[in-house]
């Protein structure tokens, strides 16, 4: 462990738990968050420092680009459905958010191909993940070309595609149509430190 995690982990004992400690005591005997959020794992988008939530608060899931894949039951390893399963019909969340976010590594790969055909360990595991936006990349492509403008268009389009996605799982249109969970969509653009929402009945973003 390098010295600045060290340091951290100090300061987090030193203020947060002494400042919480009531709170930490109380999150020991179980977890209550009312929202997950599906985020990316760049380093940049952090969904608590965003959202300035305490611990406790939010059911995170990260990943390259933000995806959620569809329901199917065969396959590998599902982390991300084990995660949306767990979130929605164990902890009962009544809100999940998908955000996107500008300058992602993951979407620039999925517009470039560069990892297409690669092996695993150097690129394919990569590819494989972000296949899901193909078709996304396609019809991005074909409307805006291969520039910055497509770049965004496909980050943006990346957050539509993980909705359409959890809505394959039967336990999530159940919940909507019952009115105990939202979906929501989001852009955080690094930039300039804008939050953008969805707006799913135009397919809109706007700035919060």
């Amino acid at each position: 462990m390098n010295d600045a995690l060290l340091d951290g982990y100090g300061r987090f004992r030193t203020d947060q738990w002494a400042q919480q400690r009531e709170r930490w005591e109380a999150l020991a005997a179980g977890q209550k968050p009312r929202t997950m959020v599906i985020a990316c794992s760049d380093s940049r988008v952090d969904p608590t420092t965003i959202f300035d939530s305490s611990p406790g608060e939010m059911f995170v899931v990260r990943n390259i680009a933000n995806l959620v894949p569809p329901f199917e039951m065969g396959g590998g390893r599902h982390g991300v459905s084990a995660a949306l399963e767990f979130a929605v019909t164990q902890i009962e969340v009544a809100e999940i958010m998908v955000m996107g976010h500008g300058a992602c590594g993951g979407i620039a790969a999925a517009m470039t191909r560069v990892f297409e055909h690669s092996p695993a360990g150097e690129g394919g595991f990569i590819a494989h993940w972000i296949d899901l936006l193909d078709d996304a990349r396609d019809r991005i492509v074909a409307e805006h070309g291969n520039g910055p403008e497509a770049v965004r268009a496909l980050e943006m389009e990346a957050v539509k595609v993980s909705i359409a996605n959890l809505r394959t799982f039967p336990f999530v249109p159940e919940r909507e149509a019952a009115g105990t969970l939202t979906l929501r969509g989001s852009y955080f653009a690094i930039a300039d430190g804008v939050l953008w929402l969805l707006d799913e009945e135009t397919g809109v973003f706007s700035p919060a």
